[in-house]
């Protein structure tokens, strides 16, 4: 665990076809079922400090207490995503950090030193920010709120994959607002 951050709770994986890492995922590792969405809505999505209109479809599965997520960025807007497709990776681009006080850890990873380098928001409660650093080629740091329906989605997620058969591995995202708000005890961090 990071004194720093906490526990890392997702790591993130930029593809170049989505439906074939889910199948891949879903049918050789034994992980799911993955929750898509063909189109994410970010909100306020900037890169460097810049607004970039990055369009990107997301898989979530969970395996155990970790997260993972798949993106494959559908544009060429700027985006830390297409900078590690365009350095010839693919694979392993983020670990996540999950908070519940977002503006104050941010404030306080900053005055650590750390940059953001992309940040946006999914539904009202879900901010997040990737941070340049690399600490290994390509791979960066994100610190993701999950308050309000982000984090009753991320439970969701979380409680379909205990005991998981192998049945309907792609299920589509429910709508962020129609989800009803996770009692923090109920999904801890």
């Amino acid at each position: 665990m990071s004194r720093f951050f906490g526990e890392v709770r997702q790591i993130g994986y930029v593809v170049k076809n989505i439906e074939e890492a889910m199948e891949f995922w879903s049918k050789t590792l034994g992980i799911g079922p993955w929750f898509y969405a063909e189109k994410i809505a970010d909100k306020d999505f900037y890169y460097k400090g810049e607004l970039s209109p990055i369009e990107r479809s997301v898989a979530l599965a969970n395996s155990g207490y970790i997260q993972m997520e798949l993106v494959q960025q559908l544009n060429d807007a700027p985006s830390m995503y297409l900078d590690f497709l365009n350095a010839g990776r693919t694979g392993a681009q983020h670990f996540a950090y999950w908070t519940r006080n977002y503006t104050e850890d941010l404030a306080r990873l900053t005055a650590q030193g750390l940059t953001v380098g992309m940040n946006g928001a999914v539904g009202d409660d879900g901010r997040y920010c990737y941070f340049e650093t690399e600490f290994h080629p390509g791979t960066v740091i994100e610190l993701s709120e999950v308050n309000g329906p982000k984090g009753t989605l991320f439970k969701t997620i979380r409680d379909a994959s205990i005991n998981w058969d192998g049945t309907d591995p792609i299920r589509p995202f429910p709508d962020l607002s129609t989800l009803p708000v996770t009692d923090p005890e109920d999904f801890p961090i």
